[in-house]
């Protein structure tokens, strides 16, 4: 990986983490004081929360609430959910530094998701990651702003935290 972190690929469907780890690894090179990504990252995201609410994980719980609060006021909703080191240990690797699934991984697959791409985040830099697997795609009828098919799903929220930023709300 870059920066030389050694991954066990345990599950190639589990491919766009090892992308996504890459991006927040090198963005060290522009010290960013936030990092906030977002993707389609688990299957997991849609049994937790369904297909309507994305999941909102953070090293930092002031962010993670800031975040949660700009998409409700931008109309999209996300539902903090935790990082529990305790399923840290499921990412552990006898060949590498780290697995992209945990042997067994049945059940928090949404958290452990956050937790692979956590090991990426540049020391000391405020991070979120937005899980919109669910709401990334709508299958039902159009409601409020959301259409039918791909719905641009958190796009709102990263425009309300931009504003949030310009306003030292963040």
């Amino acid at each position: 990986m870059f920066g030389g972190t050694t991954v066990e690929v345990t599950n190639t469907d589990a491919e766009g983490r090892l992308v996504l780890a890459d991006a927040l690894a090198a963005s060290a090179a522009d010290s960013p004081d936030i990092l906030i990504d977002v993707a389609t990252l688990t299957g997991a995201q849609i049994v937790a929360l369904g297909p309507l609410v994305g999941g909102v994980m953070s090293n930092d719980d002031g962010l993670r609430e800031a975040v949660v609060d700009a998409g409700r006021r931008a109309g999209e909703a996300m539902w903090p959910m935790p990082l529990p080191a305790e399923l840290r240990k499921g990412l552990e690797s006898a060949v590498a530094d780290l697995a992209n699934l945990p042997a067994d991984s049945r059940g928090g697959g949404m958290l452990t998701g956050g937790l692979f791409l956590q090991e990426f985040v540049p020391d000391g830099v405020r991070w979120a990651h937005l899980d919109i697997a669910g709401p990334a795609f709508n299958e039902s009828a159009p409601h409020g702003y959301t259409p039918k098919g791909g719905t641009g799903a958190a796009t709102r929220t990263l425009v309300q935290l931009a504003q949030d930023m310009a306003d030292g709300r963040l």
